[in-house]
């Protein structure tokens, strides 16, 4: 911990030294249509009035003006711009102010922006106006973050993972919304078929007869040929009886019948078109993972799937732009933070204050690797079974996360395979063979 407050403590150093008397810091607050632009020193203090300019060309090209000229009248030689990452408004302006006027472009977290902004005048009242002074003053600080906008294959890999992540949540919203109706008219359905959603022969039976209503007009014999339609294998017939039994028995309502099955199946169509789809995005994010420099040596990792890795790259980046592990760590939120005042202590927890997504398929991953991982799994298994403070879980899972961040750190930078005797050092050894 004491290692970790001196890391942070230079860093702040290093930002606060990179802005001098000569540097000229630009606040923004960033909108859909037009933003606000703020002007200040490295003391705070203002230069210049506001300005406003719209979301185009034109008004990118009004405001690279204004710093000119404030450059030029108050012989400022060095400018730094920053804004907040809220939405997505914001990456054409960085991209815009980092390729064509080569001016560092730095982030500042919404949640320091909220809480300061309230200093000024000790009042929480939000205006564009006011907010784009508040950003300029915390940069001003050191309170700001490097810009990150990849234009490589890691820009391509952070693309299809977001539109993988949407995919994934309309694909979801179908099912539930499915699941709702079959909940109204046929809640049997489930006690039938386990996993509806997943069998050919439960996929079929939902297009065709989903309600009691048409599976009794079909009778034993009716059910079981469609599901000879959907599945070769001669079996089946169990499975036709169990349907007409629940039918029979369903407390499902009985009117509307013909309007929830259209729905139904207008849902699935477009449940198997959404499916059809990830797995071409899929495909193209494995072939996307194959042009870095370092999924050879990643995939080398024992339980390492292609997607989950795929995915986790699309949302970290080129893992050679971090100077340690702990940094990605910081980036996902896995950071410990401690709640104690006085005498009342109530332990750590981590931030999340990070990429969310991140953290959820570092999650995934890991439950993969505790259950395929020779190494990894006697690491969880030794965490949650210790004498000394025993973890839960998930806390044993965000321990996991963290060492797959630094096995992805490792890996990376040596250009090297994942090999099983390297994994721990000797301490760590010590600890799981005492266990």
């Amino acid at each position: 911990n004491m290692s970790k407050r001196n890391h942070l403590k230079e860093r702040l150093n290093e930002k606060l030294e990179a802005i001098t008397f000569k540097t000229l810091i630009v606040g923004v607050d960033i909108a859909k249509h037009n933003q606000w632009a703020r002007f200040v020193d490295c003391r705070g203090i203002e230069h210049n009035k506001a300005l406003k300019f719209e979301n185009n060309r034109n008004g990118f090209n009004a405001i690279l003006a204004r710093i000119y000229e404030i450059c030029k009248q108050e012989d400022f030689n060095k400018v730094i711009v920053g804004m907040e990452p809220t939405g997505h408004y914001w990456k054409a302006f960085a991209n815009f102010l980092l390729k064509q006027a080569k001016i560092t472009v730095v982030l500042v977290n919404p949640y320091h922006t909220k809480r300061a902004k309230e200093l000024d005048d000790n009042s929480q009242t939000k205006s564009d106006k006011k907010d784009a002074l508040t950003i300029a003053r915390l940069v001003k600080d050191g309170r700001y973050f490097e810009t990150y906008l990849p234009h490589d294959v890691y820009a391509e890999l952070r693309g299809l993972t977001t539109t993988r992540y949407s995919m994934n949540k309309r694909k979801k919203s179908i099912i539930n919304t499915i699941t709702a109706v079959l909940d109204e008219y046929f809640p049997e359905f489930e006690t039938v078929f386990k996993q509806p959603f997943k069998g050919k022969a439960s996929m079929h039976l939902l297009k065709v007869c989903p309600i009691p209503k048409f599976i009794l007009e079909l009778g034993e014999d009716g059910v079981l040929d469609e599901i000879k339609k959907a599945v070769k294998k001669t079996v089946g017939r169990k499975k036709a009886a169990q349907l007409v039994e629940a039918a029979k028995d369903s407390i499902g309502v009985d009117y509307g019948e013909y309007a929830a099955r259209f729905k139904i199946q207008q849902l699935l169509e477009e449940l198997e078109l959404i499916t059809n789809q990830l797995e071409a995005l899929e495909a193209e994010m494995a072939e996307t993972l194959k042009k870095t420099e370092v999924s050879e040596y990643l995939l080398s990792i024992t339980g390492m799937g292609v997607v989950s890795l795929a995915t986790c790259l699309g949302e970290l980046g080129d893992p050679l732009r971090f100077e340690n592990a702990r940094q990605m760590s910081r980036m996902a939120g896995y950071n410990l933070i401690e709640d104690s005042s006085g005498k009342n202590k109530s332990g750590t927890c981590i931030s999340k204050r990070g990429r969310k997504n991140l953290r959820s398929v570092l999650y995934q991953i890991s439950l993969t690797l505790v259950a395929n991982n020779k190494e990894l799994r006697q690491l969880y298994n030794y965490l949650k079974t210790r004498e000394n403070n025993p973890l839960k879980k998930m806390q044993a899972l965000v321990v996991i996360s963290k060492k797959v961040l630094t096995l992805i750190f490792t890996l990376s930078k040596k250009k090297a395979y994942y090999e099983p005797e390297l994994v721990f050092g000797s301490y760590r050894k010590s600890q799981l063979q005492a266990a």
